[in-house]
């Protein structure tokens, strides 16, 4: 039985330890076959086999964890949480400033530079700054005793731990200061009251910056999910119905007006228009629809009024389908991410070993029986080394830009993906449909002793009988350059050779060298030489004779797409090797090569030898990306490191692919390698300043040069650093300028 697929809503997670300690006890639990938690998206991604195990019993597991969690189907009920978590926050937050703030202004006064301050006398009574510190301690610091408590009951550590730890010492001392009557109710202020309560109030402050900053990598998912119609106007039982869009099904005739967002993709049956389409092609320019042309949800009906008949609704809609892998992409883990995660597993406890061995030190060696600075220079150490910014340092970086990079048209379908893309050094791209248009366009018109117009038009009226691609493309140019078209009065198709007609009387033949050889018609040295030259460019080119007489000849090709020469090119500038794969021939490909500047040609591959070709690139040492459009490029497009399919080919295609570029366009390919590089500079960047501070931090707090209430404003901005250096990704420059 396939599993089957979850994406679960979290809430409670402190830090990366968090995160790993629910992804270990449902990666344990039976039925689940993999689970992935996102500490920075709060998210958990489940596989589980149904016969097995319900969802509802995995739910019961995270919160058996001490974590809340819900099915996030129920994108509303979600939203809200996270807002009430918000509204929280800064109700916790207003709460502890009010009732730390003289406690706060009492340590500031006996600082040298600030001695001048006027403190009242009610500040220096032990008495006042215990009933200050206590709301804060255990109401407003409630929540970190629980984590803590269901963390030692889970047998594992984390943030809660080292904060409940850290302030309950500076706390409780303090209540032992004061009730042995070391200090007097006034004046004295050897107490420690201020640490406790300022270092909750900072760690507060610290939870809503962070999920302030944390709200903002989501855009992307929002921005899109802000582009589907909330509702429908469908044509029921001969009655237009106004419905919600989730209960259009397929088959439905929906009425779209001028100006209206085409609610789900489907056919047009009635009508025209100019769609807008460029919130998800990225093609600026309305496209016109007329009948049997396909339209795609979310896009903008411009002009004319439309009646589609839905072919996809729901999740099977291409606008869900780019959410969900956005989601996915987002959701999931880059390989660099696991080295942090092993890191913050064992953070924890070896913290707590250091504090101890600190004070320690501090008590019996550095100041012997000195207590306080002991157990001040412990607590510094408990505090400044939180794990936070390392757990945040991976996700909140592949959040914001694969986000910014569906911005732009381009899908990664992973964390993994995102991450190996830089390394790319190798690039394949299939000619037919990737680098040229996919269908043949007529080239040149070349009439002999005859007029064009007279000409096409003749040609044109004998095609349309024709089934042949090539006849197709003969035809639509003739309509183009109006050519009208005439009765034709008879018609045989000779397979391998061409086409006879008889057209106003006229005897026509569209065909090759040998269809005019067969019925005797002469062709000129010149004639041949021009044919051969057209030829010599990748052109399939057609003679044709009237009445037999040889009069001219016509050259089809697949067109090179306008934007091929500039990507080629830009990819190239990037230090990676171009290589076109075909299953066309030697000539012709070379001719296309030559045309958008690639040097190394694979000609006449077939389907299953393009595979083949790509492991020969990957047993060479190269790191390949595959790119394709079409079912014969599955096969390479999944061998490959990179599979990069083109969303305006075939399914296949796309569901093989890591990375999909919706607009077809392969100057995108360059903008999937700079986000990616520019991704893996960004989480490298976190990674280092992470392990950094916490690597200068701990010594410097060791050694008794970093006040408590000091560490926990820096352990709370280090988090939240984090988080806006991996924001910076958001506004990122990519694409032609």
């Amino acid at each position: 039985m396939k599993p089957k697929q979850a994406t679960l809503s979290l809430s409670g997670m402190t830090c990366a330890v968090c995160a790993n300690r629910i992804e270990k006890g449902l990666n344990n639990l039976s039925g689940v076959t993999k689970a992935n938690v996102n500490f920075a998206l709060e998210t958990a991604q489940v596989e589980y086999v149904q016969s097995e195990i319900a969802l509802p019993g995995i739910i019961k597991k995270v919160e058996g964890l001490g974590y809340s969690a819900a099915d996030k189907k129920n994108n509303t009920d979600i939203e809200e949480t996270k807002n009430s978590e918000i509204r929280n926050l800064k109700k916790r937050f207003a709460f502890s400033v009010l009732l730390s703030f003289p406690l706060l202004w009492t340590m500031a006064s006996h600082f040298t530079v600030l001695s001048f301050i006027w403190v009242p006398a009610i500040f220096l009574n032990a008495w006042f700054q215990l009933a200050l510190a206590t709301p804060v301690q255990f109401i407003i610091g409630y929540p970190f005793y629980i984590g803590a408590f269901k963390a030692l009951r889970n047998k594992s550590a984390d943030m809660n731990i080292l904060v409940a730890m850290g302030t309950s010492a500076a706390y409780f001392y303090s209540i032992f200061l004061t009730v042995r009557g070391i200090v007097g109710t006034a004046q004295h202020v050897q107490l420690y009251f201020e640490t406790s309560a300022v270092l909750i109030t900072l760690i507060i402050l610290g939870r809503l910056f962070e999920a302030l900053a944390k709200g903002r990598t989501s855009t992307a998912i929002k921005a899109l999910m802000g582009l589907k119609p909330k509702t429908a106007l469908v044509l029921r039982d001969g009655i237009e119905k106004n419905i919600p869009v989730d209960e259009v099904l397929v088959g439905d005739i929906v009425h779209v007006k001028p100006g209206e967002k085409i609610p789900v993709d489907g056919e047009i049956i009635d009508g025209a228009s100019a769609v807008d389409e460029s919130m998800l092609t990225g093609e600026s320019i309305p496209v016109e629809k007329r009948v049997g042309d396909n339209v795609i949800g979310a896009g903008l009906n411009k002009l004319g009024f439309v009646k589609i008949r839905a072919t996809k609704v729901g999740k099977d809609t291409a606008l869900a389908q780019i959410i969900r892998i956005v989601e996915e992409a987002q959701g999931s883990k880059a390989p660099i991410q696991r080295i942090a995660d092993k890191i913050s597993g064992v953070f924890v406890p070896i913290v707590v070993g250091i504090a101890i061995f600190t004070f320690l030190v501090w008590f019996f060696i550095i100041a012997p029986n000195h207590f306080a600075g002991a157990l001040e220079k412990a607590i510094a150490v408990l505090v400044i080394a939180c794990p936070c910014a390392l757990g945040l340092a991976t996700p909140t970086s592949i959040m914001a830009g694969s986000g910014r990079a569906a911005e732009f048209g381009v899908l990664f379908k992973g964390g993994e993906h995102l991450e190996s893309a830089h390394c790319v050094d190798t690039m394949v791209l299939d000619k037919t449909g990737t680098l040229t248009r996919g269908e043949p366009q007529l080239t040149d018109i070349l009439p002999e002793g005859i007029d064009e117009t007279t000409f096409l038009k003749l040609i044109g009226s004998a095609e349309k009988n024709s089934e042949h691609p090539l006849a197709e493309a003969i035809v639509k140019s003739a309509v183009k350059n109006g050519a009208e078209s005439i009765e034709v009065d008879e018609f045989e198709s000779i397979p391998g050779h061409g086409i006879r007609a008889v057209v106003q009387e006229k005897a026509v033949l569209v065909g090759t060298l040998k269809l005019l050889s067969r019925f005797g018609v002469a062709i000129s040295e010149a004639a041949l030489k021009e044919m051969s030259g057209l030829e010599e460019k990748g052109k399939t080119v057609m003679l044709t004779a009237i009445d037999g007489k040889f009069s001219g000849m016509l050259a089809v090709a697949d067109t090179v797409k306008v934007t091929s020469l500039q990507a080629v090119s830009r990819i190239r500038a990037m230090g990676i090797e171009v290589v076109m794969i075909t299953g066309d021939n030697a000539k012709t490909a070379q001719a296309i090569a030559n045309e958008v500047g690639i040097d190394h040609v694979l000609a006449e591959v077939l389907p299953k030898g393009k595979a083949d070709q790509i492991k020969n690139l990957q047993a060479s040492g190269k790191i390949v990306a595959m790119v394709g459009d079409g079912i014969n490029d599955a096969p390479a497009l999944a061998v490959s490191d990179i599979g990069i399919g083109l969303g305006t080919g075939t399914d296949v295609a796309i569901e093989t692919s890591d990375i999909t570029l919706i607009r077809g366009d392969l100057n995108s390919i360059a903008d999937a390698i700079i986000m990616s590089r520019k991704t893996m500079t960004n989480i490298k960047q976190n990674l280092f300043w992470a392990l950094a501070y916490n690597s200068l931090g701990i010594p410097i707090a060791a050694l008794g040069f970093l006040a408590p209430w000091l560490a926990g404003a820096a352990m709370a901005m280090s988090s939240v650093s984090v988080v806006l250096n991996a924001l910076r990704l958001q506004r990122v420059k990519i694409g032609v300028s």
